[in-house]
């Protein structure tokens, strides 16, 4: 069964696997967005791991700094950034079952927050794909990323 729960130091080893280049091109390691989350001036971005069976198999941030006026103008929505699964995990439906988890995650510790926000890349079909199956949406708006054209997709909750 997977559950969502606030990231801690104790989940580090079991989030910090390896992603292949052609993912590293689209995400951050649990690793990276850690360093990024410690070194910002803020306290506005929550870093989540993905249980499967009580084990640390996945990993994302919940933002909520101005990084999201990028993609919405809902200053109540939130970003969702660095989702992965550990590869090794992949192909099993925990992404899928993590991301239709958030929806309940952010309604129970978030409750002002009536939007998910994300940018995917263009050419990340899989991941577009898992989106588009958990009930994001695209109507056309796009920005350009670090590895290039990103769709604009959103969720209301």
């Amino acid at each position: 069964m997977v559950q969502l729960n606030f990231f801690e130091q104790k989940d580090f080893p079991g989030v910090n696997y390896a992603l292949d280049e052609d993912q590293m091109r689209y995400t951050a390691t649990a690793e990276q967005a850690l360093k990024k989350i410690e070194e910002r001036k803020d306290t506005l971005a929550f870093p989540i791991t993905i249980f499967e069976d009580e084990n640390p198999c996945g990993f994302l941030v919940l933002d909520f700094g101005s990084d999201k006026l990028e993609l919405t103008d809902n200053k109540q929505a939130m970003l969702l950034r660095s989702f992965s699964v550990n590869p090794e995990l992949q192909g099993k439906g925990i992404g899928k079952a993590a991301m239709i988890k958030v929806d309940e995650f952010v309604r129970e510790n978030f409750k002002d927050c009536d939007e998910i926000v994300l940018a995917v890349n263009q050419n990340n079909i899989a991941a577009y794909q898992l989106y588009r199956n958990t009930g994001y949406h695209y109507e056309g708006k796009t920005k350009i990323g670090r590895s290039g054209p990103q769709y604009i997709m959103y969720k209301k909750l």
